[in-house]
C-alpha cells in the first residue's frame, strides 16, 4: 500500500501561493474580457445608434473617413444640432425636441471616437507629378499690385463672341479679350456665380446671371436670376427673372413644359436651408417658382435629354449633407421623376461633375470631383481629388479611375492635346499649401485609356484657383483655360496653421494658352 507523504511547510506555502495567483490571473482575464466585452456592445450600440438617427440627413459615415478630434470637436456637435442637442462647453443637453436621449447620443459619440484614427494617411499616387508646363504658356493681365484683393467667383466662356467674362464678390461683372483686357459691364445684385448666354433675333447678345445674394453660409434668401443684353450701350436695368433664392449658384435653361417659352432650374445651395428650383415661363412671361428637391447644397447643374424621349432632363450635384448627383427625368405632365445615380459620404465635400464619354462608347461617364474642406474637419484627406464614373449601362455607374489632389475643387475633360481622347484639367481651392502648392493646378494628360500622366503647371505663385473654364479666346484651334483667383485668407479659407500664402492677392485671373500638341 502506498502512502503519500506529508508536504513540508514551505511546500505547502508554495501550493496556496500559487492557487491565489491563479485565481487573481483568472478574475483578471474575467475581467479584462468582461470589458472588452462591455467596449464591444457598447461600440455596437452606437453604431446600430448611428445608423438609426445619422441617415435621416445623409448617407451613414463611416468612421474611418476624418480622423478622431474632428469628430468630437468638428462634425459631431454640428451634427447634435440637427438632432436638437445642444453642446455647452463640451457638454451635451438635450431638449423637449430631441428624437434621442443623451444616453444614446454619447453612444454616438463614443463609437465614432473610439473606431475612428488618430490621423488619416494620405495615399502616395502610383504616378508622381511632372513639375512642367505641358503643352501650355501663361498669360497674365496687368494689374494694379495696389489694387483690391482678388475675389474671382465666376468664370464663362461667351461662344457667341468668343470672349471670356468673370464675376467678382463686389458684384463686378467684366468682359475680357483675347489680351486679357477687362471691361466692366455691369454692377450686379450681389456676385455673380453662373451665367447663361444667347444670341438675339437681332444679333445681339443676351445674358442671364446667377447672382447669390450672400457669399456667407447663412440662411437669407437674396439671391436672383436676372438677364440683360450685353450689347446694349446704354446701362440699362437687368430684368429679374426670380428673386428669393437661397444663396443661387447657377441656373440652366430650357423649354420644360414644351410651351414654346424657356424656363430655368436654378441651383439655391442655401446654407440650413435650399433646394433646387423650377422657373417656369407664364404666358405673361412672369416666372413661377416650384420646388423639385427641397434641400441644401444644390451645387452644379446639367441639363440633357437623359432617357431619350424628346424632353429635357436635370441633373444636379449637392453637395451638403446628402451628398451625390440626382437625376430629374421629365415625366412629361410638368414635372420630375427623381433617380439618385451616385451616393457620397457627407465628409467628401462634393465639389463639380461633368457628363463626359471618356471610353467612347456612346455613354456618358461622370467625371466627378470632392475637395471642398471649409467646414467641420479641415485636414487633409486621402479621398479628396479626381474621379471617372464609367457607365455600365441604364445609368449605373462603376469607378474606375482615381486621381488624389488635396482639395479638389472642379475639373474639366476636353482632347487638350487633340490626340484623340481626353484629358483632364483640375485646381485645387484647399490644395496642401504648405507641402505640395504645386497640385494646385493639375493637368492629367491621357497616355492610355483610362492612364493619365499628371502634369503639375507651376502657377502656385499667381493666385488660389477657385473657378476654371475652357474656352478657345484666341480662335488659334486650341481650347486654352482660364482660371480664377480668389485669394482672400478669410476666416475657414485657410485651413493650415502658421501658414502665410505665397499666392499673388491682385491678379483676377490667368489664361494658360493651349500651344497644341507636343511635339
Amino acid at each position: 500500500m502506498f502512502i503519500k507523504a506529508k508536504p513540508s511547510s514551505n511546500q505547502l506555502c508554495f501550493i496556496i501561493v500559487s492557487a491565489f495567483t491563479v485565481v487573481v490571473f483568472a478574475l483578471n482575464g474575467c475581467r479584462k474580457r468582461t470589458a472588452a466585452d462591455t467596449r464591444q456592445r457598447e461600440m455596437g450600440e452606437g453604431k446600430a445608434l448611428a445608423q438609426k438617427y445619422c441617415v435621416s440627413c445623409h448617407q451613414l459615415p463611416d468612421p474611418l473617413l476624418i480622423d478622431s478630434q474632428s469628430w468630437v470637436t468638428g462634425v459631431l456637435p454640428a451634427m447634435a444640432k440637427r438632432l436638437h442637442i445642444k453642446n455647452y462647453m463640451g457638454q451635451y443637453f438635450s431638449d423637449s425636441q430631441s428624437a434621442l436621449t443623451i444616453v444614446e447620443w454619447q453612444k454616438i459619440v463614443a463609437y465614432y471616437q473610439n473606431t475612428s484614427p488618430v490621423n488619416l494617411t494620405i495615399p502616395r499616387p502610383a504616378v508622381s507629378g511632372v513639375k512642367d508646363w505641358a503643352i501650355f504658356s501663361l498669360l497674365k493681365p496687368k494689374v494694379d499690385p495696389r489694387g483690391p484683393s482678388a475675389m474671382t467667383t465666376l468664370l464663362t466662356y461667351n461662344p457667341y463672341d468668343h470672349q471670356f467674362y468673370s464675376g467678382d464678390a463686389a458684384n463686378n461683372f467684366y468682359r475680357w479679350d483675347k489680351s486679357l483686357n477687362s471691361k466692366l459691364i455691369k454692377r450686379m445684385p450681389s456676385a455673380v456665380t453662373g451665367a447663361i448666354f444667347s444670341k438675339n433675333a437681332d444679333h445681339t447678345n443676351e445674358a442671364v446671371l446667377t447672382c447669390i445674394g450672400v457669399m456667407a453660409p447663412i440662411d437669407v434668401s437674396t439671391g436672383k436670376v436676372v438677364r440683360f443684353n450685353l450689347d446694349n450701350k446704354a446701362q440699362q436695368r437687368p430684368i429679374t427673372l426670380a428673386d428669393s433664392l437661397p444663396r443661387a449658384v447657377q441656373s440652366v435653361a430650357a423649354d420644360f413644359n414644351k410651351d414654346g417659352l424657356t424656363d430655368y432650374v436654378v441651383c439655391g445651395f442655401g446654407h440650413e436651408r435650399g433646394g433646387v428650383y423650377l422657373l417656369q415661363q407664364q404666358p405673361d412671361h412672369s416666372f413661377k417658382k416650384e420646388v423639385l428637391r427641397g434641400i441644401p447644397g444644390a451645387e452644379q447643374l446639367i441639363t440633357g435629354d437623359f432617357n431619350d424621349d424628346g424632353w429635357p432632363d436635370v441633373m444636379c450635384l449637392f453637395a451638403q449633407a446628402d451628398e451625390g448627383i440626382w437625376m430629374f427625368l421629365n415625366d412629361r405632365k410638368g414635372g420630375f421623376i427623381t433617380q439618385n445615380l451616385l451616393h457620397f459620404p457627407a465628409v467628401y465635400g462634393s465639389s463639380s461633375f461633368q457628363l463626359v464619354d471618356f471610353n467612347h462608347d456612346g455613354k456618358p461617364d461622370i467625371l466627378y470631383t470632392c475637395g471642398d474642406n471649409s467646414d467641420f474637419s479641415k485636414v487633409l484627406k486621402p479621398y479628396h481629388g479626381v474621379y471617372i464614373f464609367t457607365n455600365q449601362g441604364g445609368w449605373k455607374f462603376k469607378q474606375t479611375y482615381f486621381y488624389h489632389i488635396d482639395g479638389c475643387t472642379k475639373a474639366i475633360a476636353a482632347d487638350f492635346d487633340h490626340d484623340g481622347d481626353l484629358d483632364i484639367a483640375a485646381i485645387a481651392f484647399f490644395a496642401d499649401f504648405k507641402s505640395h502648392p504645386t497640385a494646385g493646378f493639375t493637368y492629367l494628360e491621357q497616355t492610355k485609356p483610362n492612364r493619365f500622366l499628371p502634369h503639375e503647371i507651376p502657377v502656385n505663385t499667381y493666385g488660389r484657383w477657385l473657378t476654371m473654364e475652357a474656352g478657345d479666346i484666341d480662335q488659334d484651334g486650341n481650347l486654352d483655360i482660364i482660371i480664377g483667383n480668389f485669394s482672400t485668407t478669410g476666416r475657414g479659407l485657410l485651413n493650415q496653421k502658421d501658414y502665410t500664402p505665397q499666392w499673388d492677392k491682385h491678379i483676377p485671373v490667368i489664361v494658360l494658352k493651349n500651344n497644341g500638341q507636343k511635339k
